[in-house]
């Protein structure tokens, strides 16, 4: 009998080193999120709107969401499609199918990043510590997915609202580790903060 693999995501472990942090600072990663990487011309992408309720983005550094689905922009006519209810393989094809009239593709790459959620009074300060962006919320506004570096990682930095507290971060996921470090160490100075009062 064959066995079955289980997909794990790469910091399935991490969680209880994320719940020592403050209440300023909440890190939790949204495992295995489907990620498709969708090329395609205008009328493979209204295809695809079509399907899943909204436009995607057309502005450079933004993204768009609908229900469970985000759509983000990563080039004239490419976006990262990321879904938390829809199997891989089956929006894979049923993207592909849409696109594919229109000599688009849509790729499964679900295994290469990871998803992070990074809330709290701290989340910008924590980021600014390695981000060279401006992550003040009149600039760096609800809607925005900026593809930049936090610390030495390549990541996905998408506001989530407009407080500055809210964010979703994806990155690669051979640099999931090193990431999860960095935070814990930028941190430190919050803990220190929230420990002495």
């Amino acid at each position: 009998m064959a066995e079955t693999l289980v997909r794990t995501s790469p910091l399935a472990s991490w969680a209880p080193r994320f719940a020592v942090l403050p209440a300023t600072l909440q890190v939790t990663e949204e495992p295995c999120v489907t990620m498709i990487d969708l090329r395609s011309d205008a009328a493979g992408a209204d295809a695809v709107a079509a399907r899943i309720g909204f436009q995607l983005p057309t502005a450079a550094s933004t993204y768009t969401v609908g229900g469970d689905i985000a759509a983000i922009w990563l080039g004239p006519d490419e976006w990262l499609i990321t879904s938390t209810v829809d199997a891989g393989v089956t929006f894979e094809t049923e993207l592909r199918e849409l696109v594919g009239p229109f000599g688009g593709t849509a790729t499964d790459v679900s295994a290469q990043r990871t998803s992070l959620l990074l809330r709290g009074a701290n989340a910008r300060d924590l980021l600014e510590q390695g981000c060279s962006l401006d992550l003040h919320p009149r600039v760096f506004v609800p809607g925005t997915a900026a593809q930049t570096m936090v610390g030495q990682a390549g990541v996905v930095l998408m506001a989530v609202d407009g407080t500055g507290t809210n964010y979703r971060i994806l990155v690669r996921s051979s640099f999931a580790h090193y990431f999860a470090a960095w935070i814990l160490d930028a941190a430190t100075e919050f803990i220190d903060i929230e420990g002495s009062r």
